[in-house]
């Protein structure tokens, strides 16, 4: 009697090949759950990036909240909507954000080795927007309300831009109300 029949070899082939793929199966689902823990870990070191870098502002004697600048910025851009749409810019949101700053921002990201990205779609959203605002803002190092809002109007070289200054008049008397 033959020890090993083709039957019995393709029974026992059957049986590993399907171990194999199991195995295989097992393998990519860990590789996204580790994909996803990676990305919730950026996500929070977001989160905390943005908390220091709102601490940090008071440093340089920002007289301001970096909240209530921010919604001063809002209120100028859209008047507060996050449904607001400029077709001329295709800025859009409640910070009028253009597709070259989500550009930007992911580029930031991207050098920082992030796993973290943003879609023209994230645009509409309010946190989104926040969040590429103090990523752009912590990036070029704008610390005072002047720069922030100056430089989030015409670019990371807003400040000696002179039409940024009729932009920064607007959030100042927002501020002030």
């Amino acid at each position: 009697m033959r020890l090993f029949t083709p039957i019995f070899c393709f029974i026992i082939i059957t049986y590993l090949f399907g171990s194999v793929l199991n195995k295989i199966d097992t393998i990519e689902q860990l590789e996204n759950q580790l994909e996803q823990k990676q990305f919730q870990v950026d996500s929070l070191k977001l989160e905390i990036d943005t908390l220091t870098w709102e601490n940090q502002i008071w440093d340089f004697n920002v007289k301001f909240s970096v909240s209530h600048l921010l919604s001063s910025i809002m209120q100028v851009e859209s008047s507060n909507n996050d449904s607001a749409y400029h077709k001329g810019e295709d800025a859009v949101g409640c910070l009028q954000i253009r597709k070259c700053m989500v550009d930007d921002v992911n580029r930031i990201l991207k050098r920082q080795k992030s796993y973290i990205r943003f879609t023209y779609d994230d645009r509409w959203l309010r946190n989104k927007s926040t969040q590429m605002f103090g990523i752009y803002c912590r990036h070029y190092g704008l610390n005072t309300a002047e720069e922030i809002a100056r430089c989030w109007n015409g670019g990371p070289r807003g400040m000696n831009k002179p039409l940024t200054a009729t932009y920064w008049r607007k959030v100042q008397k927002d501020l002030a109300s």
